[in-house]
């Protein structure tokens, strides 16, 4: 039996990090939305063991990897005999704030459940992707959410108007743990306004979603990574209407309204930064990417 699954990449349209609790984690309030940029999964069943290839050579195959951590949960709790193949179809940016690893951790669960027939639904896998990660039970739900205490408390929000977004990512990547352990949040100066965020996204306002956006580990990375801000400013003086860090970074995103401008964005990056992509959110209308 060979199984497909589309793992979409995810951005924040808000970020806060509320204080750190006594198990070492940050308490988390976010608002996320999964975008048109997607990896595939690819699941073929085999008489035995886990095998884990990529198109990409910047992916580990082993227990590092966060599909391969599923697989052997799923194996593991079902006592699974029967092997599967993964073979990720790699689109997604490694290291660079878009939960590729966390998307293709929930793809492999979903997959999983589909092959050997489990039943587990999808709060129940929503569960079993916080033992992989923080932004797993995320990609497990998918669309609009609140996320908070982990990511793992979610709560369906309404989608975001149709938009294009831009995104680009500098050469480096941003350990995740690095940037959480930096934080200071006496030296964070801007906090979301959720409430704020959730209404525009109600009422289908782009301009007020674009006003709402903030991240509150850019105080982290931006200073460690000038070229963040830097991305940041062109993105903006290109004419995105809305622009911001995704996660701990370092990719940076912008909300277009019109294809034209969206374009040109693009092709003004183009001279600062490879990796560029224009792409549809897939709460709004879906469309081809430009790129």
């Amino acid at each position: 039996m060979d199984i497909s699954v589309k793992a979409p990449a995810k951005i924040n349209l808000t970020l806060d990090v509320l204080h750190k609790r006594a198990d070492g984690y940050h308490e988390l309030e976010m608002v996320m939305t999964t975008i048109d940029l997607a990896d595939r999964i690819d699941l073929t069943e085999t008489s035995g063991g886990i095998q884990l290839e990529s198109t990409s050579g910047f992916v580990p195959y082993d227990e590092r990897n966060l599909a391969y951590r599923a697989a052997v949960l799923i194996k593991e709790r079902f006592s699974i005999k029967k092997g599967v193949r993964i073979l990720i179809h790699k689109h997604i940016p490694v290291a660079a704030g878009l939960a590729g690893g966390s998307s293709d951790a929930a793809a492999t669960l979903k997959g999983l459940n589909r092959m050997w027939n489990l039943g587990l639904s999808r709060e129940e896998l929503e569960e079993w992707g916080l033992e992989l990660g923080s932004d797993v039970p995320f990609c497990v739900h998918g669309g609009t959410a609140i996320a908070r205490g982990r990511g793992e408390r979610l709560v369906s929000a309404a989608s975001p108007p149709p938009c294009w977004v831009i995104l680009a990512k500098p050469p480096h990547g941003v350990s995740t743990a690095e940037v959480f352990g930096a934080l200071r949040m006496d030296r964070v100066t801007r906090r979301p306004n959720l409430d704020g965020m959730l209404n525009a996204l109600e009422s289908k306002d782009f301009h007020g979603v674009c006003r709402h956006l903030e991240n509150v580990l850019e105080s982290v990375t931006i200073p460690a990574y000038p070229k963040v801000r830097r991305l940041k400013e062109k993105m903006a003086a290109f004419g995105a209407e809305g622009v911001l860090m995704s996660g701990s970074g370092p990719t940076v995103f912008g909300l277009v309204h019109r294809e034209t401008t969206a374009r040109r964005v693009v092709n003004g990056l183009r001279g600062f930064c490879r990796q560029v992509y224009a792409v549809r959110i897939l709460g709004g209308t879906e469309g081809e990417s430009l790129v």
